[in-house]
């Protein structure tokens, strides 16, 4: 899908890497927003995407976020773990700010 290793390395201080674009990170920073309890995107950040999406876009990358943290939420509140098949691979945890 074109994300590389290096792109997952950087994901963490995205917002001063190089490695991806101001649309992507803008997307990264909806993407923090939306997961954030509680979840608050600021109308700042909807202005900055609307400038380079349409509002079906924008629509359709925040219905995927959401989507992806409600699958999430729900695997967790079941007790769904991960079967093992990224096994010494690794996994970023977020920093916090």
């Amino acid at each position: 899908m074109g994300v590389t290793e290096e792109d997952l390395l950087e994901l963490g201080r995205y917002r001063d890497s190089d490695r991806f674009s101001e649309l992507e990170k803008l997307a990264l920073d909806l993407a923090v927003a939306m997961t954030a309890t509680p979840a608050d995107v600021p109308d700042r950040l909807r202005d900055e995407l609307r400038r380079h999406l349409s509002d079906g876009q924008l629509a359709e990358l925040a219905a995927t976020i959401a989507w992806e943290n409600h699958r999430a939420r729900l695997n967790r509140a079941l007790g769904v773990r991960a079967p093992g098949f990224s096994d010494g691979s690794f996994c970023l945890v977020p920093e916090r700010f």
